[in-house]
Parts: structure tokens; C-alpha cells; sequence
């Protein structure tokens, strides 16, 4: 007996059952970092605590991948190619899986009481943030299919817009499990910012490297001031050491230091496309007099 499978269900389908090269890739990009913890878990290569390492790594690529599914709307404008946009749903659903992995290891790891775990989350912030983004992104999964968005109307746009608030939340919960070294949660952080600046540029200076350029100066300083900002109010290290850090090139590669590479990449990219539609000769329409039959 064959069981039929629903297209939905294909992750490198379209809703037709129509091969996706993109979701493919996508899928695979979800796959990876989980192939690669079991790896590590199969080869003893996660430590004395190997359950608490996977427990922090599932946490830290819940978030990158929802961030990853915010970065969609964005390489949709500046590609101009709304076929990406089949990619938001699905990252989504990949930051949906980690969460789920995620507070599933820590539930383990409490030897399986769910009465510990329900107290731990109510008596400790940061677990108590991190769970409510969950059950936000939960939300957000479940209503993402077809038949929700139209059950739901324009209600969806609305209900959808919370992924704001689970990815703020999640980011806190990210620092506050991090303890000493933030570096980590203060690169998401920066690119999270850049994301949400992106949103508020008018439609029509999407295609000026100058705004990028502003745009990329502008993410960079607020990564540095998160990061001085936290170890300033949160930690008892000195934020001003940390903050000179930033400018001190024996510190290596530092979290505003990817921010400022990356949004630069989006300008050079912007220009250069830019550049390439200019020199790009546009066809000219021919009159009726001149048109041949």
C-alpha cells in the first residue's frame, strides 16, 4: 500500500509538487548544522557537559536561522527576484525545529521532569524569555500554512508581525545564557539591527550604494554600543576595556568588525548592480512607421 505525500510536505517542493532548486539548497542549509552536532556528539568532541553544549548550540542557531528568514524580505529587494520569498517560510520553520530541539535537550537534561522544568522556567528570567519566544515562534509555525493565511485574512500580517518581538526576546535570552563572552549574541545583535534599519529605508533608495554605505556605518556603531551597553549594565568586566577592544587590532576580528564587512558586501553588491543597469543599453521601441512586418 502507498501512501500519498502531500507537496506541502516535500521540503524541496512548491505547493504544486514542483522541484525548487532554492528550497532544496535551503533545506540543506537547515540540515547541515544538525548533521554537524551529531558528529560532534558521535566523535565525544562536545566536552564534559556534551548535553549543555548541544543545548547552547541548538539555542544559537534557533536565532541565527530566524534571522536568517528575516534577511529573506531583503534579498528579495535587493536581488529583485521574488523567488527567494519561498525561502521565509521555510527558515522560519528551520528556527522552529532548533527551538524545538532546543528546549527538548533541556527538558533531557532535567532527567525528563517536566514539574523541574516548568519550575526552572518560571523561577529563572532568562529561561522564562527564551520559552516565550519559543511559544511565539510556535505560533508563528503554525500559522504559516496556506490555509491559515487565508482563514486568518489580513489578521495574519498582524499575528506574523510578533516574529519582531520573538526575535528581540530571543536575542536577550542569547546574552543572558552567554555569561562572560557575548560575542556571539552581539554579532546577531548587530545584523538583527541592520535588518530592522533596512526596513526603513523608502522603497525608492533601494538602489543607492550611498544609503547602504550610511546604513552599514550606522549598524556598526549601535553593535558596539550593544556590546559596551551590556558588559556596562550586565557584567562587572570593564566595558571601557571591552570598547577599546574594538579598536585594537591584537584582539582579532571583533562582533561590530563582521557587521561593518557584511553591510559593506551589501553596499559593493548595490553598486555594482547598479553600476551594471547603467551601462546596460535599454531596448528602444520601434514606431509603427519603422517596426518591420
Amino acid at each position: 500500500m502507498q501512501v500519498a505525500i502531500h507537496p506541502r510536505w516535500i521540503p524541496w517542493a512548491d505547493r504544486h509538487g514542483r522541484f525548487v532548486p532554492l528550497k532544496l539548497v535551503a533545506f540543506i542549509a537547515g540540515l547541515l548544522p544538525a548533521l554537524v552536532l551529531i558528529w560532534w556528539w558521535q566523535a565525544d568532541e562536545l566536552g564534559a557537559r556534551s548535553l549543555t553544549a548541544a543545548i547552547h548550540f541548538t539555542g544559537k542557531w534557533t536565532i541565527r536561522f530566524l534571522l536568517i528568514s528575516l534577511a529573506v524580505s531583503p534579498l528579495r529587494m535587493l536581488t529583485e527576484s521574488a523567488k527567494v520569498m519561498a525561502l521565509r517560510r521555510q527558515f522560519g520553520l528551520i528556527a522552529l525545529g532548533y527551538g524545538c530541539t532546543h528546549l527538548s535537550l533541556y527538558i533531557w537534561d532535567q532527567n525528563l521532569n517536566l514539574l523541574t522544568v516548568a519550575s526552572e522556567i518560571l523561577h529563572r528570567y532568562y529561561l522564562a524569555i527564551g520559552f516565550t519566544a519559543l511559544t511565539g515562534l510556535t505560533v508563528l509555525g503554525i500559522t504559516s500554512s496556506d490555509a491559515m493565511i487565508k482563514r486568518l485574512g489580513r489578521t495574519w500580517k498582524r499575528v506574523h508581525r510578533i516574529v519582531y518581538v520573538c526575535a528581540v526576546l530571543g536575542l536577550l535570552h542569547h546574552f543572558m545564557q552567554a555569561k562572560a563572552d557575548v560575542s556571539p549574541a552581539v554579532l546577531v545583535a548587530g545584523c538583527f539591527v541592520w535588518l530592522m534599519l533596512f526596513r526603513r529605508i523608502p522603497r525608492g533608495w533601494h538602489r543607492s550604494p550611498g544609503v547602504f554605505l550610511l546604513l552599514a556605518v550606522i549598524a556598526t556603531v549601535a553593535t558596539v554600543g550593544i556590546e559596551f551597553a551590556w558588559y556596562a549594565i550586565a557584567t562587572h568586566i570593564d566595558a571601557t576595556r571591552v570598547f577599546m577592544a574594538n579598536f585594537n587590532p591584537r584582539y582579532g576580528i571583533r562582533p561590530a568588525d563582521w557587521v561593518a564587512m557584511a553591510g559593506l558586501a551589501v553596499t559593493l553588491f548595490v553598486a555594482v548592480r547598479r553600476i551594471a543597469s547603467r551601462s546596460t543599453p535599454r531596448p528602444t521601441k520601434l514606431s509603427p512607421a519603422k517596426s518591420v512586418a
